[in-house]
C-alpha cells in the first residue's frame, strides 16, 4: 500500500513541479516586460516556459545521461550487467530498462527516465570493480526501486527544471543591473527591482530545497523497495558501506545530477561533514540507510 500511495505521490509532485516553475518563467516575463516596458517580453516568456517544460518531460533524461558521461551498452558487451538487470526487472514486473554505463573508478549508480517504459540505469565500472555480485544485484534492485516507484520522472525533470530557476532568476537580476533609463520610472520600478533581489537570493535556495524534498526520503523508501525485491538486504547494505568508504569524487560529479544517484557524487566522507552539510545533502546518511537494511534482515 505504502508503494502505491507513493507512486500516486509521485505524479502530483510531478504535475506540482511543473506548475511552479512553469509560473515562475512567467512572472519573470511579466517582470521584465514591467521593466522594459515591452509586452513581447511576456509573450517570450511564455513560449519558453512551454518549451522548457516539453523538453524537461521528454529529454530531460537524454540530458542527464550525457552530463554524467553515460554510454548505453547491450546483452554483448556487459552480459552480467544485462542479465541481473534483466532478471530483476522479470522479477518486479516492469519493462526492462536500458542499461549504461559510466567510465569512472568512483562507485556510484542511477536511475532516470519519464516512466517504466522510458526507463534508463547507469552504472559506474568502479560499482563492478567494487562490489560482488550479490551487492551489485542490490544496487541494482534500489535503481529498479526508483523506476517502479515512479520516482524517476520527479527525480530526472528537477534536473532541467531546478537548473531554470536559476538561469532565469539570474537573467532577471542581471538585467535590472543592466537597465538604463526606461520609461517606467519610481516607486513602482523600485519595488519591481526589490522583488528581482529578492527572487535572486532565494531561487538556489529555492532550487536546493526541491532537490531535497525529492531525494531524501526517496533514498529510504528504494533502499526497502530493493531489498524486498532481491530479498536479501544485507546485500545492498554491505554495497553501501563499501560505496561509503571510498572518499573519492565522480569525474562528472555535478550539483544538477547529484540529487539522482545511488549516494553523494562528491567524494565527501560523511563522518567529517558538519551538521549543517548534512541538513543540506541531497542524501540521508549512508549509516541510517545501511542500519535500516540490516534491521530488516
Amino acid at each position: 500500500m505504502l508503494m502505491y500511495e507513493q507512486i500516486a505521490s509521485n505524479k502530483r509532485r510531478s504535475a506540482f513541479l511543473f506548475l511552479v516553475v512553469f509560473g515562475l518563467l512567467i512572472a519573470i516575463g511579466w517582470g521584465l516586460s514591467y521593466v522594459y516596458d515591452n509586452p513581447g517580453i511576456l509573450v517570450i516568456a511564455v513560449i519558453v516556459a512551454v518549451v522548457q517544460s516539453w523538453v524537461s518531460y521528454y529529454y530531460s533524461d537524454s540530458i542527464a545521461l550525457a552530463v554524467s558521461g553515460a554510454r548505453q551498452v547491450d546483452r554483448e558487451e556487459a552480459p552480467e550487467y544485462y542479465r541481473l538487470v534483466e532478471n530483476l526487472s522479470l522479477t518486479a514486473g516492469i519493462a526492462m530498462p536500458k542499461i549504461h554505463i559510466i567510465d569512472d573508478p568512483a562507485p556510484n549508480a542511477f536511475a532516470t527516465g519519464r516512466d517504466v517504459k522510458h526507463a534508463s540505469i547507469a552504472v559506474t565500472t568502479g560499482l563492478f570493480d567494487l562490489l560482488n555480485k550479490r551487492e551489485l544485484e542490490g544496487v541494482l534492485a534500489h535503481e529498479l526501486s526508483h523506476i517502479q516507484n515512479r520516482d524517476i520522472l520527479l527525480m530526472t525533470v528537477s534536473v532541467t527544471l531546478v537548473g531554470a530557476i536559476a538561469l532565469v532568476s539570474d537573467l532577471f537580476m542581471r538585467s535590472l543591473w543592466w537597465r538604463r533609463g526606461g520609461n517606467k520610472e519610481g516607486n513602482n520600478n523600485g519595488v519591481v527591482m526589490l522583488i528581482g533581489i529578492v527572487l535572486a537570493i532565494l531561487a538556489p535556495l529555492v532550487g536546493k530545497l526541491i532537490q531535497l524534498a525529492i531525494s531524501r526520503r526517496r533514498e529510504f523508501l528504494a533502499d526497502s523497495s530493493g531489498a524486498l525485491l532481491t530479498r536479501f538486504p544485507e546485500g545492498l547494505a554491505e554495497a553501501l558501506s563499501k560505496i561509503e568508504r571510498y572518499e573519492r569524487p565522480m569525474r562528472s560529479a555535478n550539483r544538477a545530477t547529484a540529487h539522482l544517484f545511488i549516494n553523494e557524487p562528491f567524494g565527501v566522507d560523511e563522518k567529517k561533514q558538519s551538521w549543517l552539510t548534512t541538513i543540506f545533502s541531497t542524501h540521508p546518511p549512508i549509516n541510517e540507510r545501511v542500519k535500516k537494511l540490516r534491521e530488516m534482515s
